[in-house]
């Protein structure tokens, strides 16, 4: 009995469990107000498990209420999660009438005590689960920290295995890019070996043609020479066959009278001449041989006399050799701010610099940039004018002074710009060529050491400028070059092994890549001369209009001869602006300064030609095409030679 009431009891709170579940589903299916989100709210009662199945209880204990007879009304519930219309309360309505029918039984505190044991015991087997659960949870956390560990250790090898591939890639990758530099170099130097055998190929071939040229002219004009040197004999010949013909006939009898006379007038002369001669030679004569002592002064005053004489001059000649070797200037110095002996041109050097130092600057060109007539590309300007300033602060801290280098083509300026950096830098200035080297054979050596023991005794520095530099600066292994030649190319070299203090080496060419490597491995700064752009022509056109055209007619001269020298006539000049000046220096595309001074002056030769010395435009742009063309043709018949050679 106390069996089948804890059975009842049992179903009828499984019951009501499920009531109380299938209300809270139908709150939460409803979206009443009073639903609450687990852990944002107060958890509602914890309800007992419900039953696998609600048994039905016995037909004598379900008691048949009158309102059964009636039928209750049911509820749609066409919204089901926003109202609770649906509600069944029947399962409720019989789990309440158990309990009550329990709590009424004598053994209803049994019932709930093997409920409660029950309770209990399956609350202390949730609690053996859950921790069971919780060290199912923990050995998954180890698994899933070992499997993590795991991975990234396998990440990392990967990692470190693509690191040194990459490592070894971009290794590989280095030395193929190192190998492909090394073989690109070795076939830029065979490429610039072979350049270099053809063009000393070239140069010997042009050479050889230049000479068979100059011969073949020169065997011509001789030839031409001699057959007009013999008309020419020819041709006086016979006018003074005629001359004399018709002198000796019209003057044959008067001549004669008046060569007997003179004749007879001479040998009379003469003979009285030669006896007064003789008469006093022969008293002296007499005087000497009969006086013993008088002989002997005599001729002993004579040997002296010869003897001082000779000595004299050959001591002078000796003396003025070593003070000429040891203070002159060197024979291989064309142009020199110094003279020719330390004592030469002092006052005029002192003068240039007191006037110099109250100037302060004030000395500058045409175009106020203090280069005077050397006009420029604005940066190749600007980087001479840093080497002036650097040149100059160099001797100040008695520092090494640095060699350069200046190529381009012929006329571009590059000797004036060297004696401005020289001039601005304050240092004595001297220029030489490299084709007065060759002439000199086995005195070159010597020369040269000359050369560079007169520049190194300057007080201020000198800047050695040394013109066509690959005349004998080329490199050693040409086929054509003496033995002279390489010694004086060696003696260079020796003098310019070390950075010196006291000498700026300037070396000007037109053929950078013929100097001899040593040369070029002694050049510190490099500077190349273009052509003129048009700014450039534009300026040099308006300098050169202002030297040969407007002050043509203005005597620079300060002597007294200026006031009888004749006044040359003054040019006029007439519509020259400066847009034909602009126009003048586009057609003058691909000239050299020297060019244009040639053009300008060309100008002036063809003003003075003109009747009335007058200088018109169109007399300027006839010229300027004129030159143009000519200009146009040398250029044509230069790519023909070098296309024939």
């Amino acid at each position: 009995m106390v069996a089948a009431a804890a059975k009842a009891a049992a179903a009828a709170l499984s019951a009501a469990g499920a009531v109380a579940f299938s209300s809270e589903r139908v709150h939460a299916d409803g979206g009443v107000s009073s639903f609450r989100f687990p852990g944002f709210s107060t958890p509602p009662a914890p309800a007992p498990a419900p039953a696998p199945a609600a048994p039905t209880p016995p037909p004598q204990q379900a008691p048949a209420p009158a309102e059964e007879e009636k039928p209750k009304p049911k509820f749609r519930n066409d919204k089901p999660r926003t109202s609770a219309a649906g509600f069944d309360p029947e399962p409720l309505e019989r789990g309440a009438a158990m309990l009550h029918e329990i709590e009424k039984s004598s053994h209803g505190k049994k019932i709930f005590d093997i409920l409660k044991k029950r309770e209990e015991v399956r609350q202390e087997e949730n609690v053996t689960k859950k921790v069971e659960f919780q060290k199912e949870l923990a050995a998954l956390e180890l698994e899933k920290t070992r499997v993590d560990y795991d991975e990234r250790k396998k990440l990392e090898q990967q990692r470190a295995q693509i690191k040194s591939q990459m490592a070894r890639y971009q290794d590989e990758l280095a030395r193929k890019r190192m190998h492909a530099e090394h073989e690109a170099q070795r076939v830029r130097n065979q490429e610039l070996v072979k350049m270099q055998e053809e063009s000393a190929i070239k140069q010997e071939q042009i050479r050889r043609a230049i000479e068979e040229e100059i011969q073949e002219q020169r065997r011509k004009t001789d030839r031409e020479k001699a057959a007009i040197d013999k008309e020419n004999m020819l041709h006086k010949a016979l006018a003074e066959a005629e001359g004399r013909a018709l002198e000796a006939k019209l003057s044959e009898d008067v001549k004669r009278r008046l060569l007997l006379e003179e004749a007879k007038a001479e040998t009379e002369k003469w003979v009285q001449a030669i006896n007064t001669t003789f008469e006093h030679v022969g008293g002296g004569l007499r005087t000497i041989l009969t006086d013993q002592n008088k002989l002997v002064v005599a001729v002993g005053g004579a040997t002296a006399l010869a003897a001082g004489i000779y000595t004299t001059r050959e001591g002078a000649r000796v003396v003025w050799g070593y003070v000429d070797r040891i203070l002159g200037q060197p024979s291989l110095i064309r142009e020199s701010s110094r003279g020719k002996y330390p004592w030469s041109g002092v006052f005029s050097r002192g003068m240039s610099t007191i006037t110099s130092k109250l100037n302060k600057g004030s000395n500058l060109g045409k175009d106020g940039n203090g280069f005077g007539d050397v006009i420029l590309n604005p940066s190749l300007q600007n980087r001479v004018k840093q080497l002036a300033n650097a040149t100059a602060n160099t001797k100040l801290h008695q520092a090494p002074f640095r060699n350069m280098l200046f190529y381009g083509p012929p006329g571009t300026g590059k000797t004036m710009a060297a004696r401005e950096l020289a001039r601005k830098s304050g240092l004595d200035y001297a220029l030489m060529t490299g084709g007065d080297v060759a002439p000199l054979g086995s005195q070159a050596v010597t020369k040269i050491h000359q050369l560079f023991d007169w520049a190194k005794k300057s007080n201020r520095g000198l800047l050695l400028f040394i013109d066509e530099a690959d005349a004998f600066l080329c490199e050693r292994n040409k086929t054509y070059m003496s033995e002279a030649q390489r010694s004086a190319l060696n003696a260079l070299l020796f003098r310019t092994g070390d950075q010196s203090k006291d000498i700026v080496l300037a070396l000007a060419t037109n053929r950078p890549g013929d100097l001899d490597s040593a040369v070029a491995d002694r050049i510190d700064e490099v500077l190349e001369f273009p052509l003129p752009g048009e700014d450039e022509r534009f300026k040099l056109l308006k300098l050169y209009l202002d030297k040969y055209i407007m002050k043509a007619g203005e005597k620079h001269e300060k002597s007294w001869l200026r006031f009888f020298s004749r006044q040359p006539q003054k040019i006029e000049v007439k519509g020259i602006t400066d847009d034909l000046i602009r126009e003048a220096s586009v057609k003058a595309e691909g000239f050299s300064g020297r060019e244009i001074a040639k053009l300008m002056a060309g100008v002036q030769a063809a003003v003075y030609g003109s009747k009335d010395c007058v200088l018109t435009p169109g007399l300027f742009r006839e010229v300027v095409d004129y030159k143009v063309a000519e200009h146009q043709q040398r250029r044509k018949l230069a790519g023909h030679e070098q296309k024939n050679a």
